[in-house]
């Protein structure tokens, strides 16, 4: 399973152009990491996420790193620098250590937007979805995700 990771990591970064991502940043709350989100049109965009959860390293033996692809878009206009939108994505997670395992998380995805000044943006989010884990004990529930981070764009 890891070395599926690994290829469909490596597969995403060479078909993902850098010349076409417009956006880099970073992220903070259920999960905190960095992102890389490519435009597609004026109004909807892919996010790369990559998660590096230091979940219990110290206190509990457990090291979980993971990420996402989200599909983003836009409700539609622009409410005074602030830009809600909506969006489906797909998390996976590995765990090492005591608690060893994979995790798939499908979610829907709402956030809110706000350019602060060019090239800068803020942006929160909540997320919701079904999460299924297989490895030191099978779970199947519901899994629940909030964001608040910082984007920087480059073009």
């Amino acid at each position: 399973m890891r070395k599926m990771l690994i290829l469909l990591a490596l597969a995403t970064a060479a078909t993902t152009s850098t010349a076409a991502a417009d956006k880099f940043g970073v992220h903070i709350g259920t999960s905190d990491g960095i992102q890389y989100v490519q435009d597609l049109s004026s109004a909807s965009s892919i996010r790369y996420s990559l998660n590096l959860d230091l979940v219990n390293l110290f206190s509990g033996g457990s090291l979980a790193a993971g990420g996402d692809v989200a599909y983003l878009n836009d409700f539609g206009g622009d409410m005074g620098g602030f830009t809600p939108y909506y969006g489906a994505g797909l998390g996976a997670y590995v765990s090492f250590g005591k608690s060893t395992g994979v995790a798939v998380y499908p979610h829907g995805i709402l956030g809110l937007n706000f350019a602060i000044s060019d090239p800068f943006s803020v942006f929160v989010e909540g997320s919701l979805g079904a999460r299924v884990g297989v490895g030191s004990a099978t779970t199947f529930g519901f899994g629940y995700g909030a964001r608040l981070g910082l984007n920087y764009r480059f073009r």
